[in-house]
């Protein structure tokens, strides 16, 4: 019964720490805090046009996916900055990777926009 409890409390903790590197994320990391404002925008744009159940999953996925890959970016970089604060070609090189991963998900994200909204205009 106890180890069930710890159980419990240990996932109520990892929520609390979530939601604190939540909360960091979306008031102090400009790119996070970019990012938002582009989904806010675009999930009003998409009530706007009345978009169908599956245009909003896939503009939500795509939203999720770059807030995620934006999120991870930041973390790597914060982690490359406090192994080695000072310039390092080989930190820069992994710092580039990872803002690479990013924009992936940012050009796979407009892609999906402009499947979606494109005909909607023509």
């Amino acid at each position: 019964m106890n180890s069930e409890r710890n159980f419990f409390l240990n996932r109520i903790k990892s929520v609390k720490y979530a939601a604190k590197g939540f909360w960091i994320l979306i008031t102090s990391e400009k790119s996070i805090i970019a990012q938002v404002i582009i989904g806010i925008i675009m999930t009003i744009i998409g009530f706007l046009m009345n978009i169908s159940a599956t245009e909003w999953l896939f503009q939500i996925t795509a939203i999720a996916i770059v807030l995620v890959a934006e999120s991870l970016n930041t973390a790597i970089e914060k982690m490359a900055d406090f192994i080695h604060p000072d310039y390092n070609t080989k930190i820069g090189f992994i710092k580039d990777i990872s803002a690479g991963a990013a924009f992936f998900a940012a050009i796979f994200a407009v892609i999906i926009g402009l499947i979606i909204y494109i005909p909607k205009f023509i």
